[in-house]
């Protein structure tokens, strides 16, 4: 099959095999330049396949060379279809850990669902024993709630009043202004249901009364605050709300954890560019700014970068952390300086100036990317087998 993105709206339909593995193949070599991190050796990685949580497992892996055990919830090939990027991204991670002699397994499933979780909490009883770290990075638009059977569907809404201001469609370098409509009161529960802590707590409730958490065992979920700009779409809209519960729930969870000295933490990350960004309204206008000043500030960085600074010198820098303060990793993005300058910059953007008052090209990049399209020297005309087989894959 020759494969070539296809879109719709703001999802791509495609993935290419080859380019997702070169993705993983990067961040995995950045980890390897850098010192090694003193970590935990078991690690529990929730939404292992793509962004934040792939870097994770990636940084876990080959930086600490922690056994890790990663649930997905992602498609293979079938037909005429490819599988899912996250797919990909999973099969080139399991490939280069093996052949590193790494310890790794991955359950691909619904990671809401009670059984996911207990097949998690097999799999470390019978080859691990206990978890020290559990990350938490799942984002999925919908959530069938494990004890009552309801399926809930997260919505991007503003609270309250309706919102308008500018938003970009990348494919075009287009910009309209739009104005979404406030949110129900349900809609707005059921994006918490999806998107809050409910589903974190269980988690670590399960691992908990399984006894398979080892005595000073952390877990952090990770979460965004943003910028003024987008706080009404974002902090203070439907998936806000959601986050604010979720860190919320960390100072319960650390309250349940005390018995075992186990400690909960929040992170909160810079923007970046994922499916789910790009199809919220005014943010990646914005994210197309935030890249073009902290590039020319020299502060920007990737996913990887992030994870590996939150690994090496928050997590386990030998500083004592306090969990009931958030991590911010997000404060390069949030630095003075740099909001100062995109606030300036905002009101100046227009379909004629986007590409000089922005970086909305490394934006466009960065999303193909996330499929494994745009990579020079790789010949995107040459025949593939979408076929990949994820080796040693627990599928539920």
């Amino acid at each position: 099959m020759i494969i070539k993105p296809k879109f719709r709206d703001y999802i791509c339909l495609t993935a290419h095999p080859e380019g997702c593995a070169i993705n993983v193949r990067e961040q995995v070599e950045y980890i390897k330049k850098q010192k090694n991190i003193t970590g935990p050796k078991n690690v529990l990685i929730l939404g292992a396949s793509t962004g934040y949580g792939l870097a994770s497992r990636i940084a876990m892996a080959f930086g600490a060379k922690a056994n890790t055990i990663g649930v997905v919830f992602e498609r293979p090939a079938a037909k005429t279809r490819t599988a899912s990027a996250g797919w990909y991204n999973t099969a080139e991670f399991e490939r280069l850990a093996k052949q590193e002699g790494l310890y790794s397994k991955t359950i691909n499933g619904d990671a809401f669902s009670n059984d996911v979780k207990e097949k998690a909490i097999e799999l470390i009883k019978n080859d691990l024993g206990k978890i020290d770290l559990i990350i938490y990075s799942i984002a999925s638009p919908r959530r069938t709630d494990p004890i009552t059977g309801q399926t809930y569907q997260s919505t991007l809404k503003p609270i309250g009043e309706a919102y308008t201001n500018k938003a970009v469609n990348f494919h075009t370098d287009i910009i309209q202004e739009v104005t979404i409509s406030p949110a129900s009161e349900d809609e707005v529960e059921s994006t918490r249901k999806v998107m809050g802590g409910e589903d974190w707590e269980l988690w670590i409730k399960a691992l908990s009364e399984a006894g398979v958490l080892s005595e000073g065992a952390s877990t952090v979920a990770y979460t965004y605050v943003g910028s003024e700009l987008t706080y009404p779409i974002y902090r203070n809209g439907t998936i806000g709300e959601a986050k604010k519960h979720l860190e919320k729930t960390s100072e319960g969870l650390n309250k349940y954890l005390s018995s075992i000295a186990g400690k909960a933490y929040i992170s909160s990350n810079k923007a970046l560019v994922t499916q789910s960004s790009s199809a919220i309204p005014v943010v990646p206008l914005y994210i197309a700014l935030l890249f073009k000043i902290m590039k020319e500030k020299n502060i920007d960085e990737s996913c990887i970068e992030q994870i590996y600074r939150l690994m090496d010198s928050k997590l386990y820098s030998g500083d004592k952390l306090n969990e009931s303060e958030m991590i911010r990793l997000d404060d390069l993005e949030l630095r003075e300086d740099v909001q100062k300058e995109v606030i300036i910059q905002w009101d100046k953007i227009s379909s004629e100036n986007i590409r000089e008052q922005t970086d909305i090209e490394g934006f466009r990049n960065e999303f193909f990317k996330l499929f494994g399209f745009g990579h020079q020297g790789l010949d995107y005309d040459l025949d593939i087998d979408p076929n990949v087989e994820i080796p040693d894959l627990i599928q539920i």
